[in-house]
């Protein structure tokens, strides 16, 4: 597995380690990896191939928990997916993103099409998760004045909990031979405009939310405070052009069909 020190990855290592599932962790930063009891930790990085290839040695089945947003993150996974293959890797389970594709709307997502195309060409078996948006970081997204902002229009979006995601990646990491060429959307149980995002986190917290719909010249003004390189900036508000566009909208039964169980509400997530 990799990507255990960030917030789906470690779910889903716990998950694993608490039903006997034996692991090995691939780490930038091994003193920082805590909570999942018996597993072996090595390290090693997407850019590094050769340490990659040791790291991997003797691994049948890859977690492979998408890197960290970079200009160079393309290559970083392809350079870890050539590793994996060098070192007898059968099997790579990547977490995408919703939408996927060459022409996406959101920048990033074409980022994960390009690594799912390199996976498939590789000849390693595959399974892509493809998880909407993070309903557990919308709070983030509003700012110190309670708005909600940003150029999505009466767009909307089927946000999915964090945990229900790690459920079914532990799910198809069990068993991954049998989801073997499959790719998955995950979603919640239905697709929500901002505005009715910003009413729920209202109600659930008692803050004042509101959505304000900005055109997209309005989100770059936003926006340019933060300093924040270009291509990070395009990401951040062809997230909301994305949804305008209606490619984050579709809804899945992938999370109950997968793990039994409904996907978390909004609603309920923020009630805890």
């Amino acid at each position: 597995m990799t990507g255990v020190t960030g917030r789906l990855g470690g779910r889903v290592a716990r998950r694993l380690a608490g039903v006997g599932v034996e692991l090995r962790l691939v780490v930038r930063d091994p003193g920082r990896v805590a909570g999942v009891v018996g597993a072996g930790v090595v390290e090693a990085e997407y850019g590094d191939g050769e340490r990659a290839r040791v790291a991997l040695s003797g691994v049948e089945t890859l977690c492979m928990v998408s890197a960290s947003e970079t200009p160079d993150r393309v290559g970083r996974h392809r350079t870890f997916v050539d590793a994996a293959a060098a070192a007898g890797v059968r099997h790579v389970v990547y977490t995408s993103f919703y939408g996927a594709g060459a022409d996406a709307t959101f920048t990033l997502a074409r980022d994960h099409w390009a690594t799912e195309e390199y996976i498939r060409a590789s000849g390693l078996r595959y399974t892509f998760l493809r998880d909407n948006l993070y309903a557990d970081f919308l709070s983030s997204m509003v700012g110190q004045d309670g708005v909600l902002r940003g150029p999505a229009g009466d767009g909307a979006v089927s946000v999915v909990a964090l945990d229900d995601i790690a459920d079914v990646c532990a799910a198809v990491l069990r068993s991954p031979g049998e989801h073997a060429g499959a790719t998955y959307d995950l979603t919640g149980p239905r697709s929500l405009t901002l505005t009715e995002i910003a009413d729920t986190l209202g109600e659930v917290t008692g803050r004042h939310v509101r959505y304000h719909p900005e055109t997209v010249a309005e989100a770059y003004e936003s926006r340019a405070g933060y300093g924040a390189p270009r291509w990070q900036v395009d990401a951040w508000v062809s997230t909301y052009t994305a949804i305008a566009a209606g490619e984050l909208a579709g809804v899945s039964t992938a999370v109950h069909d997968l793990t039994g169980h409904p996907p978390t509400s909004l609603a309920e997530l923020l009630r805890g």
